[in-house]
């Protein structure tokens, strides 16, 4: 194929700009993998070295970039300038129609990249959430027992605490009442213990060195009784359920429910420990049973 030349000065618009640049030939054909002698017959205006069509277009593309050229304006220069068939084969804005389709096509696959990532990431940070949240999160405190909880799990019911023998005293002063016997006989029946002259008419644990609790139920409530270092109580009592504990040094009381019991110390009322629903623990002594008592 003869080389096709023109008097155009398209090889050297292309020269006078690698020259401007600085870039030699070698440069560029290391760059952009075009020989040596390709790219001086371009400068020359000899397009036989170059392929055809879009193939030849992509070498001007190619020399344009390495020169600080607009790509685009140099192949439509380059076409003006070779109106051949070896140049303008196929479409001649096919190279712009191929370069906005791949710029398109990058375009699309950056923003459904983008996409998976924006909705990617709340999944994620939502499962890690619910993940660290299900692996910390502590376990709830167990509360105080209440009557449903009692019903749930009931627990074991301990006997009643043994009676305690009355004293020899009383004995002596129930044996008077019954026998209609003058005191002092009562006086020689006890040795270890003489009875007073005027019997009280309470029972012996109103004496000094111990305490008498009553305690009624008035609705289903769960209670627990330490007496004296002992468990006496821990159930559930129903209504109208009355338990009655001596007490020498001292009582531990938990109730599920303050408002539902009602108690009494050495026969005197004491006043509520609390308000419905309201789980109360309390201490009761010789000392400090007076404090519970109601106002006179």
């Amino acid at each position: 194929m003869a080389p096709e030349r023109t008097s155009s000065g398209f090889g050297g618009r292309l020269r006078d700009a690698r020259e401007r640049r600085g870039v030699s030939l070698r440069q560029i054909a290391n760059a952009t993998k075009i020989s040596v002698g390709v790219l001086e017959a371009l400068e020359r205006n000899d397009i036989s070295k170059l392929p055809g069509g879009i193939f030849g277009r992509a070498f001007v593309r190619s020399y344009a970039i390495e020169v600080g050229l607009d790509p685009e304006a140099t192949i439509q220069d380059f076409i003006t300038n070779f109106p051949k068939d070896s140049v303008i084969a196929g479409h001649p804005t096919s190279d712009r129609i191929e370069d906005r389709v791949a710029l398109e096509g990058d375009r699309r696959t950056a923003g459904t990249f983008l996409w998976m990532i924006v909705i990617s990431v709340p999944i994620v940070v939502g499962l890690l959430y619910f993940a660290t949240v299900g692996r910390q999160a502590p376990a709830p405190s167990e509360p105080a027992p209440t009557a449903a909880a009692a019903v749930e799990k009931p627990a074991v019911q301990q006997p009643p605490p043994a009676p305690v023998p009355a004293s020899p005293a009383a004995t002596a002063v129930d044996s008077v009442a019954r026998s209609g016997t003058a005191a002092p006989a009562v006086t020689s029946a006890s040795s270890a213990a003489p009875a007073p002259a005027a019997a009280d008419a309470r029972p012996a644990a109103t004496s000094g060195d111990q305490l008498t609790v009553v305690l009624t139920v008035k609705r289903p409530c769960w209670v627990s009784a330490t007496v004296d270092g002992q468990r006496s109580i821990q159930r559930l009592l129903q209504p109208g359920e009355r338990q009655t504990v001596t007490v020498r040094r001292e009582m531990v009381l938990t109730a599920g429910d303050a408002a539902a019991i009602a108690l009494q110390f050495n026969g005197a009322d004491a006043r509520a420990l609390g308000k419905a629903g309201q789980v109360v623990t309390a201490r009761f002594n010789l000392t400090n049973y007076k404090e519970y008592l109601q106002a006179p």
